[in-house]
């Protein structure tokens, strides 16, 4: 149901409001926030909205850098975080303009809207439904540091293996064994309990949690199928709320990729089925795995635009530490039914036609997700729009481990990029499928790149510490 301002202004008496907190995102998908007091949130605020420097969100603003953010009030919810009471909302950022303010195109949540439109005027589809799987560590402590004289970082986690020396107790999880492990190994338990209770608050419905592979304070919260524009809100809020919570309970959260050093990484896999006028588009009894040609196709436009997709999906260079052979992580270019060492996996659970779907598993939570799941839309269409089937293309069906493949087999397939730098190249080369309709701007796509080949260049001049193990005595 769709609140008015009536509506909101209610939910502030009922709860005492006092603080109205406005919840910005910047190119790298982080909240950046700006705070009124109650009293002077009106209807006004949604047309003169908050004035915020567009430019000090990393966005290359080609207009005046001035900006207004105009909340919706669809996203209203009380910050359980907060001392003194206050409500959270979020919403779009806006040229201003006259006599009317346009949207800022570069914006995220103006990019994942604008997604959808496309895909609405393409007549192929009006609701695309995802389910993002939500993998982090908690640390009971981590530390590091970058200085000349001191490069390192060191974490400790009471469960992990490691301890089983200092514990006294016995209650260590082994390496590589902690998948679904409970009490009283599981020792965050209450921790992710109050992290879904949270989330169920805040209207995000929670599938379920557990601990994940990683013995070193690895878990996974997975929330059920959404709407995509309105999942993309909610993937900002369950990554606020982990963090906030995992604080309260004096631990420290990441969706870090590959924070532990031979240990499971993080991704956060993405779900994905088409709705048209409520029926499925990805079902069909008689194709591959139940799923329908215009499914094939939408996996084939991933397929083929897997490369460039990773620069958006996976845009840390310690993205691609996860995306190596033996821990889970997908790393060739393919499709299959309950596989997950290809990068698309179709569940062989998803039984009936309106849960028939499949997932794609390269993405990682340090992505924008306005960016990513923008992206992987407009591919899929790609996909459908061109009929680039993924058999003709020799990307599978893979019905095997590919990681058991004798090597000159391995060598035939064709693999996910192996570094940002290289996912980057990708993306410089291929990115009209994002371009098409004004979906992703070129100016958005420049300056994005731009921003990561300069990460990447940083990080590559720091001396790493294993390299001291390496080189030192040489």
């Amino acid at each position: 149901m769709t609140r008015t301002v009536e509506d909101v202004l209610n939910l502030i008496r009922e709860n005492d409001i006092k603080m109205i907190d406005f919840k910005i995102v910047d190119i790298n998908g982080q909240y950046r926030h700006v705070t009124i007091p109650a009293g002077n949130f009106s209807a006004d605020t949604l047309i003169n909205g908050i004035g915020f420097d567009a430019s000090n969100y990393g966005y290359a603003v080609v207009e005046k850098s001035d900006m207004v953010f105009i909340p919706d009030l669809d996203t209203a919810s009380v910050d359980p975080f907060c001392e003194i009471p206050t409500l959270s909302l979020t919403g779009n950022a806006m040229i201003i303009d006259y006599p009317e303010n346009r949207p800022l195109d570069q914006y995220p949540r103006n990019i994942v809207l604008a997604a959808e439109n496309y895909m609405r005027e393409t007549g192929i589809a009006d609701t695309m439904l995802i389910l993002p799987e939500f993998e982090f560590h908690l640390f009971n402590n981590v530390g590091w540091s970058v200085q000349p004289q001191e490069i390192g970082m060191a974490l400790d986690v009471s469960q992990a293996y490691w301890n089983s020396g200092c514990e006294g107790k016995g209650n260590v999880v082994p390496h590589q064994k902690a998948y679904h492990i409970a009490k009283p190994f599981d020792r965050t338990y209450e921790c992710r309990s109050e992290m879904c209770i949270e989330m169920e608050k805040a209207g995000i419905p929670i599938k379920y949690h557990h601990p994940e592979v990683g013995a070193a304070g690895q878990f996974e919260i997975e929330p059920m199928l959404g709407q995509m524009s309105k999942m993309a809100d909610a993937t900002m809020m369950i990554k606020y709320i982990i963090h906030n919570t995992a604080l309260k309970y004096g631990l420290a959260a990441t969706f870090m990729p590959k924070p532990v050093y031979k240990e499971a990484g993080n991704g956060m896999h993405v779900h994905m089925l088409l709705l048209k006028d409520g029926q499925p588009v990805f079902s069909d009894d008689e194709g591959y795995s139940h799923l329908s040609k215009e499914a094939h196709y939408f996996m084939g436009g991933l397929l083929k635009h897997i490369a460039s997709l990773c620069a958006i999906t996976n845009p840390s260079t310690n993205s691609f530490k996860r995306l190596v052979p033996g821990f889970e992580a997908p790393v060739t270019v393919g499709y299959a039914t309950s596989n997950r060492s290809a990068v698309i996996r179709i569940p062989a659970y998803a039984k009936t036609p309106s849960e028939r779907r499949f997932e794609l598993r390269n993405p990682d939570a340090t992505c924008n997700p306005y960016f990513c799941y923008a992206a992987i839309l407009m591919a899929g269409l790609d996909g459908i729009k061109n009929k680039i089937d993924p058999h003709e293309n020799d990307w599978g069906p893979y019905d095997m481990n590919l990681y058991h493949l004798p090597e000159e087999e391995k060598a035939k397939l064709k693999s996910l990029p192996t570094s940002l730098d290289a996912a980057l190249d990708a993306l410089e080369a291929d990115h009209d499928y994002l371009t098409a309709g004004g979906v992703f701007p070129e100016h958005l796509l420049k300056n994005y790149i731009a921003r990561k080949r300069q990460e990447c260049r940083e990080l590559s001049q720091i001396p790493h510490p294993a390299e001291f193990d390496k080189y030192f005595n040489l």
